[in-house]
């Protein structure tokens, strides 16, 4: 159930929602290249929060924030140094797991299990989409034997930061809940229980 607003309270605004997306967006850049890039990790592979971060916003907002948050976010991830790979890769990558994890949202309300398998999923078919277009652009790092080596680990990695980086997510976003999701063509039903789930996580 999405909850209606206080009396006195206002209503969630289209452009809040859209400045706490891109913040979300560009903090989760900034830790990927200077935080988790440079974890020690065994396999030579680091977590994706910027994935995690697309995931979870989707996973609150619905398929268009998913879309637009997942291109946005991999075009930066595309960019910034230390990228060195065709522009574009990401911003497909993120882009598609962002629409599909948005319309996986309306499940939520009715599945508690959906949210880790939702960032489980995502990160292996991020990991998986991004090897297949290395693939496909004969990127020498995305043959088939190191592919098989480090999507393992990519999603392992990737599942065991999910609980910190999607419960900050839901924390910040929870302000900006759509009542009118209904209404959006792209949106799913409020992901009621999951972010109830974050409600209950710190009680701040």
């Amino acid at each position: 159930m999405v909850r209606a607003p206080m009396p006195g309270q206002s209503e969630p605004s289209t452009t809040g929602r859209g400045v706490i997306a891109a913040l979300v967006i560009a903090v989760a850049l900034i830790l990927q290249v200077s935080v988790a890039n440079r974890l020690p990790l065994p396999g030579d592979v680091t977590p994706d929060l910027v994935l995690l971060a697309v995931v979870a916003l989707a996973l609150v907002n619905g398929s268009l924030t998913g879309v637009v948050a997942g291109f946005c976010a991999g075009l930066a991830a595309d960019i910034i140094p230390p990228a060195d790979h065709t522009l574009g890769r990401y911003a497909l990558v993120y882009c598609l797991i962002g629409y599909v994890c948005g319309m996986a949202a309306a499940e939520l309300d009715r599945q508690t299990f959906v949210p880790f398998m939702a960032v489980a999923v995502g990160a292996l078919a991020g990991t998986v989409l991004y090897a297949l277009t290395g693939m496909l652009l004969a990127d020498p790092r995305a043959a088939w034997e190191v592919a098989a080596r480090i999507v393992p680990l990519q999603v392992f990695y990737d599942v065991l930061a999910s609980p910190f980086v999607v419960w900050a997510v839901l924390r910040v976003t929870r302000r900006y809940e759509r009542p009118d999701r209904g209404r959006d063509r792209f949106a799913v039903p409020a992901a009621a229980r999951y972010r109830a789930m974050s409600g209950r996580g710190g009680g701040l």
